[in-house]
This record gives C-alpha cells, sequence and structure tokens, in this order.
C-alpha cells in the first residue's frame, strides 16, 4: 500500500509519465483554414477531375490506349525551379497528348531508410528548423498553380495527416515501397479520392503490392483528423482503382522486362485482379544509375510496341539538370538539381518520351 508520502511523490510526477521524450510541440494549421486560404477554382477542380477520370479509363477502361507517364522532380525542394519544369513539361504534354498522358511528379515527403531530409512539407527551409506550417502553405500554392496551368499533378502519402491538406489537388497517388506492408497506409489508400499506384516493397517481392490492392478495395475504419483539425475515427468506402507499380528490388534486381511484366500480371489474375501494372524506371529498375532509366524506358517501348496489354504507364525521375547535390550548409544550390536521388535532365527527358510516344503510335493491336 502507497503511504502519503509516495501518493505525494507520485503526484509531482505524473506529468512525467507521458511525452518523456517529446522536447517540443507545435500546433498545427487547420486543413481547413489553409483549403479556404489556397481555395481551388472551377478551372483547377476541372483539372483534377478530368486528369483523374483519364487515369482510371487508361488503367481499367478500354477506350483510352495512352501511356501515364509520372514524370519530375524525385522531390521538390525549391519553388522557382519546380514551376520551371511545370512549364516546360506542360508544352511536352500538349506535343505528345495523343499517345502520352503526362502527370507531373510532385513529391513533397521522402521516406528514409535511416535519416536525412524529409521533405519539403516537413522541412521546407532545409535546414533542420521544421516549419510544416509553411510547407504545408507552399506544397498546397504550387499544387493549386499546376491545377491552374492545366497540368495534373501526383505525389507519394507517407504521412496520415498530410492528405487532408493536399489530396484535393492530386490526381494519381503512391504508397511508397517501405510503405506497402503498412496497414495504416493500405487503409488510407481505401479512403483516397484519386487512384493510387503501390510499389512493389524494396526487396522486389510482388505479392505486398497484391496484398495493398486486395485490403485498400475493401472498406475500412481508421482514426485521422477532419478538415477542421479535430480527431476522428473514418469509415472508407474501398478504392477499386489501385494498381501495381514495379520497381526493381535489392534481391530480385531490375523487374521491368517483359517477364517479369508477365509474372505480375499472372499473380494479378490469380488474385481476381485487373492485369495491369506501372513501371517505375528509377530506384533498383535503374540500379540507382538515373541514366539507367533509359534501359528501362526502351524496354517499356518495346513491349508496347509489341501490343503488351498490361502496362498502363511508367515512372520517371526527371529534373531540369542531370544528377544531384548535397545540402551543404552555407553553400548555395545548383538551381534544377535534385537534392535526393539522382535524375536525368530535361532534354534526355524529351527524348524518353519521344520514344514512347513513338511505342504507342507503333502499338501491334
Amino acid at each position: 500500500m502507497l503511504d502519503d508520502t509516495d501518493l505525494m511523490s507520485l503526484g509531482s510526477e505524473r506529468d512525467r509519465l507521458d511525452d518523456v521524450r517529446i522536447a517540443e510541440a507545435r500546433p498545427l494549421i487547420s486543413p481547413a483554414i489553409l483549403l479556404e486560404e489556397i481555395a481551388r477554382s472551377e478551372y483547377g477542380s476541372r483539372t483534377v477531375l478530368e486528369a483523374r477520370r483519364t487515369v482510371c479509363e487508361i488503367a481499367f477502361g478500354k477506350a483510352d490506349s495512352r501511356l501515364v507517364v509520372i514524370v519530375g522532380p524525385c522531390s521538390i525542394h525549391e519553388l522557382s525551379s519546380a514551376r520551371e519544369y511545370a512549364s516546360r513539361i506542360k508544352q511536352v504534354a500538349e506535343r505528345y497528348r495523343k499517345e502520352l498522358f503526362i502527370i507531373m511528379r510532385s513529391y513533397f515527403e521522402k521516406p528514409r531508410s535511416v535519416v536525412g531530409w524529409e521533405g519539403f512539407i516537413t522541412d521546407p527551409d532545409l535546414d533542420d528548423s521544421h516549419h510544416i506550417n509553411k510547407g504545408l502553405r507552399e506544397a498546397r500554392t504550387l499544387l493549386r498553380d499546376l491545377a491552374e496551368m492545366g497540368l495534373p499533378a501526383a505525389t507519394e502519402f507517407l504521412d496520415m495527416t498530410v492528405p487532408q491538406y493536399i489530396s484535393d489537388f492530386v490526381t494519381w497517388g503512391a504508397i511508397g515501397a517501405r510503405t506497402a506492408e503498412s496497414q495504416p497506409h493500405r487503409k488510407l489508400a481505401s479512403g483516397l479520392s484519386m487512384p493510387v499506384g503501390f510499389k512493389n516493397p524494396v526487396d522486389g517481392r510482388i505479392q505486398p503490392a497484391i496484398d495493398a490492392i486486395m485490403s485498400s478495395r475493401r472498406s475500412h475504419w481508421f482514426p485521422g483528423i477532419t478538415k477542421d483539425g479535430v480527431a476522428a475515427h473514418f469509415r472508407t468506402k474501398g478504392n477499386e482503382h489501385t494498381h501495381v507499380v514495379l520497381r526493381g528490388g535489392s534481391k530480385t534486381g531490375p523487374n521491368f522486362d517483359a517477364t517479369h511484366v508477365e509474372e505480375a500480371s499472372r499473380s494479378l489474375r490469380e488474385a481476381k485482379l485487373p492485369e495491369r501494372v506501372m513501371i517505375d524506371c528509377s530506384h533498383s529498375n535503374s540500379n540507382k544509375d538515373h541514366s539507367r532509366q533509359r534501359i528501362a524506358v526502351e524496354s517499356v517501348a518495346k513491349q508496347v510496341r509489341w501490343g503488351s496489354p498490361n502496362i498502363i504507364g511508367v515512372m520517371i525521375e526527371s529534373n531540369l539538370l542531370a544528377g544531384r547535390q548535397d545540402i551543404v550548409p552555407g553553400q548555395p544550390l545548383v538551381y534544377g538539381r535534385s537534392i535526393t536521388d539522382a535524375c536525368v535532365d530535361f532534354d534526355e527527358t524529351e527524348r524518353l518520351l519521344e520514344l514512347l510516344a513513338q511505342a504507342v503510335t507503333n502499338r501491334s493491336l
């Protein structure tokens, strides 16, 4: 039994029973306030709605034979170069509008195997200051501007809270290799309003991505926050517009070739799922060498020319300039070059997109 002294001691330490390792807490702006501040126009809303329908028709319908192309920087880290990239890729999208449906890769969150910069939303100033409200505001502003340009946007969803701030501007969403086996992310995908691609895990196994699709197509309950910033329990309807993204693996190696595409298609067929896959030309499919994305693109182009019915599109990591750079305190960054994964430059991007467009034009029917 505790005596009075013990009870007094317990009372004085009660606050230390929780948040023992929390050093600081900052309030987040509510999604509703940010959505009112950076609102959708009628034109921007139409851009997103029509783009989502187009992706679904390409991926799961029969009337649209174009390829979906998710192309752009590995991650957004600086807004002026992102806007310049958007302006240039918009022109290319117009040029190949009959063959390709181009969506700009607009990634604001970065998963890390150990540590590192976690993305523009979390740390927009690139200095560990973590001004997340600034990151949310500027990310949403960029997505609004892309929609106003008539340019669809794609992103990866990592944090479970972020979708409430930006998802209304997103045409296509990704659940990455490190989170495809995460049950919370599968539940999140089941409630997202856009088509979602699940990448195979880092080791290259396909089954977890297929399991993720099966899970996300069903209704789930999961906790989150409402647009007003209130904690809530959501029931989802399930997302039937989900598919596999082949990105290679540390154990399997690249998986963009016809043999791997057929193996993935067979596994989807056995699971009674649509036999449709997207090819990520970067990551393990390029052996983390940005210049080798061309090899994957050439393989996809050949399969498309041969009439493959299973490939719905590709992902290409591309920026204004080739390669990557490190963040060095006190040293300015090179404009238009990635600070995460290395990317191909814009000239090479145009050449790769031309290859894909030609393949669609010359597809065997």
